[in-house]
């Protein structure tokens, strides 16, 4: 399985016209632990370009955590989180040894848990619009949740290790097992950025009732929304139901007349977590997930890497809001 190119993102001009209007996903979250999903080619069942629908009223009605602050303008969604889950997580984690991309239970410790307090401030598109081609999901934040945490793609750092398939334990001091990912299927980096890489049942169960449909639970950087994993009549969604990106149109609680969204998946393969963005991404975008596949190499090399509340980051931001 080849590892994709991580600064594979399509760019657009303002000169462009009203239908394929350009995405502003401000991303400011840089990681430690994520992966690049395959590289996705055409076929005859990847979407197509079609005019933006919005996505706010929908938005505007997802049960967001305490923790998370949204608001709405010019076609924009802004959400900031401090980056810490808003539901109880493990009091140790599985870490990898140093310079360990991809741990396992010979190669990783029991620490206690490193989740740190992040400065989520994201700029994401309320007018999301199919792309001719799908973009590969690169390092790290790919998606932000209702419960104030990020969304990384299914892999681990060597962009193939699925992470659903490859959870593990190890002993701590006290002769306890202590897990990779925890029951949400989340976990926190190294450096303290909790993430989720597939459907968390702790977050559904915030927002759905058994037996019924899913709600948003999350939105991506290209605007689309994030589901769990029923439909509209409570019915359980497999991969074959979903497109290459895990990407379904259908009706959901907030858009009963039907919207494309993403659904996350309970399973042990890439189907977990979203493989590749369906909307258009801006040059924007495309240049700060660059920069967090810098830091990501930098950081897999033991090299200090900056928080997303740093100056770089601030400052890429800076330049996304004054275009």
């Amino acid at each position: 399985m080849p590892s994709p190119t991580c600064n594979d993102f399509s760019t657009h001009s303002n000169s462009m016209p009203r239908t394929q209007r350009r995405i502003t996903a401000s991303v400011l979250a840089i990681v430690a632990i994520a992966a690049c999903g395959d590289k996705v080619t055409a076929t005859e069942t990847e979407p197509t370009a079609t005019t933006s629908v919005s996505t706010e009223t929908g938005l505007q009605s997802a049960k967001w955590g305490s923790n998370v602050t949204v608001t709405f303008a010019n076609g924009s969604i802004r959400y900031r989180s401090n980056g810490l889950p808003n539901h109880t997580r493990q009091a140790e984690y599985a870490l990898p040894n140093a310079g360990v991309r991809v741990p396992s239970a010979a190669t990783a410790y029991a620490a206690p848990d490193p989740t740190q307090s992040q400065s989520y401030d994201f700029t994401i598109t309320t007018k999301p619009t199919k792309a001719a081609t799908p973009t590969s999901t690169s390092l790290g934040t790919i998606g932000v949740m209702i419960s104030g945490a990020a969304l990384f793609n299914p892999y681990e750092g060597d962009g193939t290790t699925v992470a659903m398939a490859s959870n593990f334990t190890v002993r701590n001091s006290a002769g306890k097992d202590v897990a990779f990912l925890d029951a949400c299927n989340g976990h926190p980096t190294p450096m303290g950025m909790y993430h989720y890489h597939a459907l968390p049942p702790c977050v559904t169960a915030t927002v759905d009732v058994a037996g019924g449909p899913s709600h948003i639970i999350g939105i991506a950087f290209d605007g689309y929304p994030i589901y769990g994993d029923r439909d509209i009549n409570g019915r359980q969604l497999a991969a074959a139901d979903l497109d290459q990106c895990s990407g379904i149109t259908s009706a959901t609680p907030e858009f009963p007349n039907g919207t494309y969204h993403y659904v996350l998946l309970a399973t042990a393969n890439s189907s977990s977590s979203i493989r590749c963005f369906s909307g258009k991404l801006s040059s924007t975008a495309s240049a700060m997930l660059s920069t967090m596949s810098m830091n990501m190499t930098s950081s897999m090399s033991g090299m200090p890497y900056l928080n997303s509340g740093q100056t770089q980051v601030r400052a890429a931001s800076a330049r996304s809001s004054a275009r």
